[in-house]
């Protein structure tokens, strides 16, 4: 088993971890409450800028929802007359400069899910400065700066932070890492001013998030179909995301007999990972069609989710950004 894998078991109490999690958790926690406490202090200086920005993270390593979480808030904001725009650290890519990203990016260049993101027409930059980041952003004409997984990113000054949390498998253990699968201890959640539950049943002060799925998209020629066109069909299901027993679940309550192959998240596709050497049509993740594309099978299918909130959210969120105009 790999170490990814015998961590993520211990996490979530399917197995045992090695005994150096537990002093290297106690070294990290050190850290991370030192380095908060010299932003709190002023002794780091986080960098603000001159428009509102909105954080949307989580507290947990691996994916939570966030991506979709992100799109969400792209769409509310332009249909109420916000120029959005989305910093990312561009993971899993090469750049490391802060770029404005163009038309037609190049996942192994600026990472899957900025590619991703980009696609719905909204600007998006990247870059391990995300401060200069937000800046070319500012300067493209944007209004609020959407910082996609900067939860833990202090330097950005934020006014709004959106806390994802993975409803099914919450904290885990609620160890910090590597012992558990935490970034920040439990008590951050205090600080953040939205907490997003994504699927599971979600507890007190908790905005129910759920991801719906409907048309998939062939990577050979864009068509479309319902995804009920696979319903009772044997298929290939690949997902290099946080959680890819999510997709994975997702499909086979739509019907879908899957064969499941999970890839470590932001996992660099080549065309040898997926010839499964049959005819079985191979239904994917949005951010992993992004990186498939230019040696897609005539059978390869995109599957997208939308995340579904309560209207009371984006009314509270608006009202806030609303607030920070005056």
């Amino acid at each position: 088993m790999a170490l990814a894998e015998t961590l993520q078991a211990g996490w979530y109490g399917t197995g045992r971890l090695p005994w150096w999690c537990y002093p290297l958790s106690g070294v990290y926690g050190a850290v991370v409450k030192v380095r908060r406490a010299l932003y709190r202090s002023g002794w780091l200086r986080a960098v603000r800028q001159p428009c509102a920005v909105i954080v949307v993270g989580n507290l947990t390593a691996g994916g939570a929802g966030k991506t979709p979480l992100t799109l969400a808030l792209i769409d509310t904001l332009r249909t109420r007359g916000y120029k959005p725009g989305v910093v990312s650290r561009g993971y899993g890519g090469s750049v490391r400069e802060p770029t404005l990203l163009g038309d037609v990016p190049n996942p192994a260049e600026v990472g899957d899910e900025p590619c991703l993101i980009r696609a719905s027409g909204v600007p998006v930059a990247i870059g391990r400065d995300r401060p200069a980041a937000a800046q070319l952003l500012i300067a493209a004409g944007c209004d609020v700066v959407i910082a996609d997984d900067g939860l833990q990113h202090y330097r950005l000054a934020r006014d709004i932070e959106i806390c994802v949390i993975d409803g099914e498998r919450r904290f885990g253990n609620a160890r910090l890492l590597p012992a558990g699968p935490l970034r920040e201890p439990l008590d951050r959640l205090a600080d953040v001013d939205f907490r997003v539950c994504n699927g599971g049943i979600s507890q007190s002060a908790e905005i129910p998030m759920r991801l719906q799925g409907g048309k998939v998209r062939a990577l050979a020629d864009g068509h479309e179909q319902s995804i009920t066109a696979f319903a009772g069909t044997r298929a290939h299901a690949v997902a290099a995301i946080g959680n890819p027993q999510r997709f994975f679940d997702s499909l086979a309550a739509q019907g879908v007999d899957v064969i499941a192959h999970p890839f470590p998240d932001h996992h660099a596709f080549v065309a040898a990972d997926l010839d499964f050497r049959d005819d079985l049509p191979v239904l994917m993740t949005e951010k992993d069609a992004v990186k498939c594309g230019a040696f897609s099978g005539q059978s390869w299918w995109s599957v997208p989710v939308k995340a579904e909130l309560p209207e009371a959210f984006y009314e509270a969120l608006c009202s806030r950004l609303d607030a920070c105009k005056t």
